[in-house]
């Protein structure tokens, strides 16, 4: 008998069950999302405000949903407790989503007025005081600052190194190169009152400078880092100046997943479209180095704050109460070294945690009587929403589920077309609408990573902080060292390994034993499943991050080009294809282990090199570099060209570089 047909009727349209609605529903903001991603520019304010209107809205219904439709009742139960918790954890983050998304809704750029007002001064130019602020970075780390620094193209710069280390040999390697060397007799203030001294002694110069520009000891300035940013300060209102931080090393995250080439670094969210947001808003804010100060206005408001860790952001507070703006230029003028360590990466943001949370206690916190600007107090309680929400609820993601499994206790009372329905066009149009603004930056299981890496040691920052703001010791980023080795941090893997163990244990328990395997969730059983399955995939993601690669140093903005060598009494032309600070990798070539060859390269002239590895069609060379052609290398490195690092996702090539990372092929 042959199979009845299958007849599409308007009924069975309009009177679909729950399920099918659902996801009618969610597939209806899919269609939108691939839609209006090929007709709307997310440089469009008005377009963006259109994605995030929409992006609020059903943030707000989710929640609405939440907590009138999937909590359990008030009375003297754990499940009150504990989904009740998980509930307001989930609305603060929300809340702390909200505020991002209003400030996402406008962007601006301020390339073209850089552009115009080059040299806004009549025939001197200002005097700028390029200050670098050292505690115990290693010499390779700080020569290749200075010589940038040294190399700016404004015609008017003095060099001063800060010395908070006191060391004798950076002392006369500053004298050889011809710039000033200031230490102190001890480190109060730390990094802030390290630049405070140095504002002292400029004051008592013959010629005070009228700029001040602020470099940590791993960022290298490009040649035209301060002739770009003086552009801007031909407003007199402007009293700073922020560029963004670029890297020429991949973060751990990036490294340690084999993702240096397909996926941007962690910061790249806040600096190429987070703060040119806040910029349109007013509130950009100093991030410290690769920052450029009127000299009036850090005059004014008696330098840099030493109440918080995070002398910069409130800095700019400061000088918004006298009056001074703060103002942003994203272009890729400067480029450091993103911490190479884990326990580095993790310490740097739990500081800054704890900063934002000294700031919000302080004189110039949102709640109290200052003469900041309304935006200003939205600005300083945005951050602190970030770091007290963002972090903790990553933990609360992470643990819930497992209460249901080991104790019966319901976090999230939810039926599946209950999820589709009101979860699914929540989450998947808020990730559309940052990855379209962003070119695809929120990766969820590499984010979901970056974040669950240091909420622990932040949550307690941010805890810490509001409760006793004052009393906390400055922690220094570790910047250079040995990084030849894998390195298992099994200090910061622990608790990971912990809750992955209890995750499967719990996951176990629930399937195969029956007598465990509660029936009380009903249908939300399956929700706990599907979550505590993608918690296993972030842990196992997580762990694996935790085990260290070696590194090499490598140049992600390296393009092949022609050069010279001179072996074998011949001259061949060749491709150089990859150059570091002391090697060269060359193709089109033959050549012999430990033969002593001549080289050619491009601004660095000739040099002797010898064979370290060879190739069937090259080798890697080591090259015997003068003290000036070291420098010109430097140059070359560093200071030139555009943006040194990769600024979207390759989707294809992350996912590709995750198998391989994971031993998948």
């Amino acid at each position: 008998m042959a199979p009845a047909p299958l007849v599409l009727t308007m009924e069975s349209l309009f009177y679909a069950s729950e399920l099918e609605s659902a996801a009618m529903l969610a597939l209806l903001f899919v269609g939108a999302a691939i839609l209006f991603s090929e007709v709307l520019d997310p440089r469009n304010s008005w377009h963006r405000t259109g994605l995030f209107a929409v992006a609020v809205v059903l943030t707000l219904r989710y929640l609405w949903w939440r907590g009138t439709g999937t909590l359990a009742p008030f009375g003297l139960t754990w499940d009150c407790l504990f989904s009740w918790s998980f509930f307001l954890l989930e609305a603060a983050a929300g809340l702390s989503s909200l505020s991002a998304f209003v400030i996402l809704s406008r962007t601006g750029s301020r390339s073209e007025e850089a552009d115009r007002n080059l040299a806004w001064w009549d025939l001197h130019p200002p005097k700028v005081a390029i200050l670098i602020a050292t505690y115990n970075e290693e010499r390779d780390v700080l020569e290749r600052t200075i010589v940038g620094a040294r190399a700016s193209h404004h015609p008017n710069c003095d060099v001063l190194v800060l010395d908070d280390g006191r060391r004798d040999w950076l002392r006369d390697y500053c004298e050889a190169q011809r710039i000033r060397y200031l230490r102190r007799p001890d480190n109060k203030g730390s990094k802030a009152g390290n630049i405070n001294h140095a504002l002292e002694i400029l004051a008592s110069d013959p010629q005070p400078p009228e700029f001040v520009a602020v470099l940590d000891a791993d960022f290298v300035p490009h040649a035209d880092f301060v002739s770009r940013a003086l552009a801007l300060f031909h407003d007199p209102d402007v009293g700073l100046v922020q560029t963004p931080q670029h890297f020429f090393n991949p973060d751990p995250i990036q490294h340690n997943l084999g993702l240096s080439r397909s996926y941007p670094d962690e910061q790249r969210f806040f600096f190429d479209h987070l703060q040119p947001s806040r910029d349109a808003w007013g509130i950009a804010f100093c991030c410290g180095t690769s920052s450029i100060v009127r000299w009036q206005a850090i005059q004014a408001v008696g330098g840099f704050p030493t109440e918080s860790v995070t002398e910069d952001f409130m800095l700019t507070l400061v000088l918004q109460e006298a009056d001074y703006r703060t103002v942003y230029l994203n272009e890729a003028l400067t480029e450091g070294l993103a911490p190479e360590g884990l326990k580095e990466y993790v310490t740097q943001r739990a500081r800054w945690c704890l900063g934002l949370m000294q700031i919000a206690r302080s004189h110039v916190g949102p709640l109290a009587r200052n003469r900041l600007r309304l935006r200003d107090r939205w600005s300083v309680a945005d951050s602190v929403l970030f770091w007290l929400t963002s972090f903790s609820f990553r933990i609360a993601t992470m643990t819930f589920p497992l209460l249901y499994w080991f104790f019966n206790i319901i976090v999230v009372d939810a039926s599946v077309p209950d999820i589709i329905f009101y979860f699914t066009p929540y989450y998947f149009w808020v990730l559309f609408a940052l990855n379209f603004i962003s070119s695809g930056l929120i990766v969820p299981i590499v984010n979901d990573v970056s974040q669950l890496l240091g909420a622990i040691p932040i949550t307690r920052a941010a805890v810490t902080g509001l409760i006793r703001p004052k009393g906390h010791p400055f922690s220094v980023t570790a910047k250079g060292g040995d990084r030849t080795k894998v390195v298992i941090q099994w200090r910061m893997m622990m608790p990971f390994l912990a809750m992955l163990v209890l995750t499967i244990l719990g996951l176990v328990i629930g399937i195969v034993f029956e007598r465990f395997a509660f029936s009380d969730a009903g249908d939300g059983k399956l929700i706990i499943l599907f979550w505590t399955v993608y918690n296993l995939l972030i842990l196992s993601v997580t762990l694996t991050v935790c085990i260290e690669l070696p590194r090499v140093e490598q140049h992600l903005a390296d393009h092949p080009e022609r050069c010279v060598i001179l072996a074998d009494g011949r001259l061949k032309r060749v491709w150089l294809t990859d150059l570091t600070e002391g090697t060269a990798r060359i193709r089109g070539g033959r050549l012999k282990l430990g033969e002593a060859i001549e080289l050619r390269i491009r601004d660095l002239g000739d040099m002797k090199a010898f064979v370290l590895e060879a190739t069937n069609d090259g080798g890697v060379l080591s090259l015997e570099l003068a003290a000036h052609q070291y420098e010109a290398l430097l140059r070359r490195l560093y200071t030139q060209g555009s943006v040194p690092s990769v600024t979207s996702t390759r989707l294809s090539a992350v996912l590709g570089a995750a198998v391989a990372r994971l031993g998948l092929r």
